[in-house]
């Protein structure tokens, strides 16, 4: 087993500081985000914290105009699955970024959304 263990708490920490990081099994070498308590692959918990660049591209989006309990005043919002360069894929909220340019394929960049105490994952222009 890895001597550090990536927690989610410490997934968003680290989000929060700028930096996005993923895990990559000691085993097989799947790399996965965000972290996981098993590989999916192989099903070890063998895992190493892994810096990822940030960049990548749309692959799916959609636009929320009715938003859950408590977020209403954010809505209208997108959001989007990325694929980063490295290879994995990540959910995000798209920032700065207007709804009628979105599209599959658009180059993207991470980018923390940070709301008091609370740290989001985002997304916005490369």
């Amino acid at each position: 087993m890895a001597d550090h263990v990536l927690t989610l708490k410490h997934f968003f920490e680290e989000a929060r500081a700028g930096r996005l990081t993923g895990i990559r099994c000691g085993k097989c070498g799947e790399l996965a985000i965000p972290p996981k308590e098993f590989c999916p692959t192989c099903q070890e918990r063998n895992w190493a914290p892994v810096p990822l660049g940030g960049a990548g591209s749309i692959t799916s989006f959609t636009v929320i105009r009715v938003a859950p309990r408590g977020r209403g005043a954010e809505a209208p919002y997108a959001v989007a699955v990325v694929r980063l360069d490295e290879g994995v894929s990540l959910l995000g909220r798209i920032v700065d970024i207007p709804f009628d340019s979105l599209r599959a394929d658009l180059p993207v960049r991470f980018r923390p959304i940070v709301t008091g105490e609370q740290t989001a994952i985002g997304f916005g222009p490369a």
